[in-house]
């Protein structure tokens, strides 16, 4: 039966969501408070990862967060603020960084993370999409023995798992990027991985929607839900009031504070990132995360990608200075020769990932609502996640059997 749809969100996410719904004859509308051209689908490192398979919240999470907390150049950065939502969203942070919690989502981040790349890769078969897609993996680059030894344990579960995953040398390193040669002892490669530049995939992807029909209403700021029993009624919008038969939730960092309009808290907490995109050539051939300073680099078409740091402090998008230092000179220290600009300095961007408690992403129906999917909270991986997301919710609304068990991602799931 076909359904008339309202996506809330127009990143990675709702996009996905609205091609497939689109694809199972659904009359779509997209609603977006931006211009559809900046935010954390734009800034992210680009990567689609399988081998992601451990959750935000994981063991030595905590001590971490605390010994960060008061340095604002850290890699995980928590904003002390007296704030109820930050503190609920805290206590089923430090509930679910547990082995059990770890140990029970290996496998359910594994599966949706190849669910999606394989998704990327049936866009990139599409006649009307061409777009950069690469499948040369992904370094885990590290400088100490304590860094080779904490991946180690992700690496022989990643292959318990089936990831195409091995340990190599700096000299391995070059020999794959002779341009570069890394200061680095080493690092994991995992080849399963794949890399895309994202601002060129979602512009593609905005121009093969609006050619198809989908209504696309950018600039507007969806101002509450409007509810009659256990229906939403209408969205309504600094623009007027729009009804549909199904509403979904794809609107990131923004996601608690609208749903709280109809009486859901939601615990999602935004995560700021930053990068930088050096546009003079680097010799850096392969993306590589920075172990030790938690970087991500990557070879996108025209420059290369610098991004990083987790810096949870509400929803706003001030630049700290001292942040965008510590990713240059991440940069530096782990490849020789390679200076970030002033000009790229001055021209970061940031982007706000909607960070769940427990690293898992929000997927699926309300309980409320009969007619309110929720497809937000990818924390980190919204880019990479993004299709499958896209897919299931579509199956969902469509009354198939959806590609995935949902349980893992309900909205009111338990933490620990």
């Amino acid at each position: 039966m076909t359904k008339k749809v309202i996506v809330i969100g127009g990143g990675i996410v709702g996009l996905s969501t609205a091609y497939f719904l689109h694809q199972e004859g659904h009359q779509v509308t997209v609603f977006d408070k931006s211009s559809m051209k900046s935010g954390a689908s734009y800034v992210n490192a680009g990567y689609l990862t399988p081998s992601h398979i451990v959750p935000l919240a994981a063991p030595g999470m905590i001590t971490k967060g605390l010994k960060w907390m008061f340095d604002t150049s850290s890699p995980f950065y928590i904003k002390p603020r007296l704030d109820i939502d930050l503190m609920d969203w805290g206590l089923k942070f430090m509930r679910s960084c547990s082995k059990k919690h770890v140990q029970r989502s290996l496998k359910i981040i594994k599966d949706i993370n190849v669910l999606s790349k394989e998704l990327y890769h049936d866009f990139d078969a599409l006649p009307q999409l061409d777009f950069h897609l690469e499948d040369r993996g992904v370094l885990m680059a590290f400088q100490t023995a304590a860094a080779e030894k904490a991946e180690g344990e992700v690496m022989r579960e990643a292959k318990r798992l089936g990831l195409d995953v091995e340990l190599i040398d700096r000299k391995q390193v070059h020999a794959l990027q002779p341009e570069m040669d890394m200061n680095i002892a080493g690092a994991y490669l995992y080849r399963c991985d794949a890399h895309t530049t994202p601002g060129t995939f979602m512009e593609q992807l905005k121009t093969y929607l609006l050619k198809a029909g989908v209504q696309m209403h950018k600039e507007t700021n969806v101002l509450q839900l409007l509810s009659s029993g256990k229906r939403i009624q209408t969205v309504s919008t600094d623009k007027g009031d729009f009804t549909a038969d199904e509403v979904v939730i794809a609107s990131g960092a923004w996601s608690q504070q609208l749903l709280k309009s109809v009486g859901i808290n939601l615990p999602v907490q935004a995560g700021k990132g930053y990068r930088l995109n050096e546009e003079q050539p680097t010799g850096i051939s392969i993306p590589a995360i920075l172990m030790e300073r938690k970087v991500a680099v990557t070879p996108m078409q025209g420059f290369t990608r610098f991004s990083g740091t987790m810096e949870i402090a509400g929803v706003n998008h001030t630049i700290q200075k001292n942040r965008v230092e510590a990713i240059a000179a991440a940069a530096a220290s782990y490849y020789p020769g390679v200076s970030i600009s002033q000009k790229t300095k001055e021209e970061v961007q940031c982007g706000l990932r909607p960070l769940s408690p427990d690293g898992l992403p929000f997927i699926g129906r309300h309980s409320a609502f009969d007619n309110l999917c929720l497809a937000t909270g990818h924390s980190m991986m919204g880019w990479s996640l993004g299709p499958a997301t896209g897919k299931l919710i579509a199956e969902l609304i469509s009354d198939q059997k959806t590609s995935l068990d949902l349980t893992p991602f309900a909205a009111e799931r338990t933490y620990g």
